[in-house]
């Protein structure tokens, strides 16, 4: 009970000061947004209609009371209008979001297939063909940025060839090249990562235990090291999904995905300060809550840690 409560009170002080400090950072960057809504309309506009719109919008108050009357809001779970569409930013972003998600889920699959065999093959046979191969794909994956891969696949798969479409989205067959371009380039990171674990739990006590009880091969690997090489796999993916919904932003532009990456993008040029900050803070609260679930499953797969924590 203490240890949700304690978790309860760091999740509401993190977005408390993310949200803060993105608000900030939002306000202090160069742009204004009431002469890119005005501009929207493509008429002449006077000073004196731009001093009343940032008037209406309030735009002219302090920095602290504009942070005060949106956190005001936030509590009543409005997280105001956008500038460009005049509609609520809760409806605009959760509009996005399954897209989004959908792209990560696919993104995802794309790493489990790849890192998950190669690192353990990796580590049941070291110095050997398959764990060459695992090497240079983390090199690859590693030096390569996901941008540069993505127009690589593009090149390949969508120019010359005609396999997959290049944008946009309606099909399973608009999801191969985004997914394979975030799948890649994170896989190479796991394919490295599981192999240590798992080389590292095969070399325990315990694991040598189960072997000399005569425990069959396949079961000490399954139920015992590759068990205890989760946990900083396990750790790992929960830092990696801020990188991850990052990346979708670079992807989506690039893939022209209709997600939230895209979405932001185009308000971030368009100074929509409500839909900003809005996906600020629901990438926060998604993250968090990753990261809370991660930490749960960490004391399902490793007790030895959940017993450290009641101590």
């Amino acid at each position: 009970m203490n240890k949700l409560l304690k978790r309860s009170i760091e999740f509401i002080l993190f977005i408390l000061l993310l949200s803060f400090i993105s608000f900030v950072f939002v306000k202090l960057a160069p742009g204004d947004a009431v002469r890119e809504i005005l501009r929207s309309d493509d008429v002449a506009v006077t000073s004196s209609q731009m001093e009343k719109q940032r008037e209406a919008l309030g735009l002219n108050d302090p920095v602290l009371v504009q942070y005060g009357q949106w956190l005001g809001r936030l509590v009543r779970l409005d997280l105001g209008t956008s500038y460009m569409t005049n509609r609520p930013v809760t409806e605009e972003l959760l509009d996005k979001l399954p897209a989004t998600l959908l792209l990560t889920c696919t993104s995802l699959l794309v790493l489990i297939v790849i890192a998950i065999p190669l690192g353990t093959l990796s580590a049941l046979y070291p110095h050997r063909v398959i764990d060459r191969f695992s090497r240079l794909l983390a090199v690859l994956g590693t030096s390569v940025p996901s941008f540069w891969l993505g127009l690589l696949l593009i090149e390949g798969f969508s120019v010359r060839t005609h396999l997959f479409p290049s944008m946009g989205t309606g099909s399973i067959a608009h999801l191969v090249l985004p997914s394979l371009t975030l799948g890649l380039t994170m896989a190479a990171v796991y394919v490295r990562l599981i192999r240590s674990s798992l080389l590292e739990s095969l070399g325990q006590d315990f694991v040598r235990g189960a072997r000399s009880r005569g425990i069959g091969g396949s079961r000490v690997l399954l139920r015992h090291a590759f068990r205890h090489a989760l946990t900083p796999v396990v750790t790992m993916f929960g830092v990696s999904i801020g990188s991850l919904l990052g990346g979708t932003v670079v992807i989506e532009v690039l893939f022209a995905y209709p997600g939230m990456g895209k979405f932001i993008v185009d308000a971030i040029q368009s100074r929509d300060y409500p839909v900003i900050q809005g996906y600020m803070v629901l990438m926060g609260l998604i993250v968090t809550i990753i990261h809370m679930l991660v930490d749960l499953l960490n004391d399902v797969l490793n007790p030895e840690i959940r017993l450290k924590g009641e101590r």
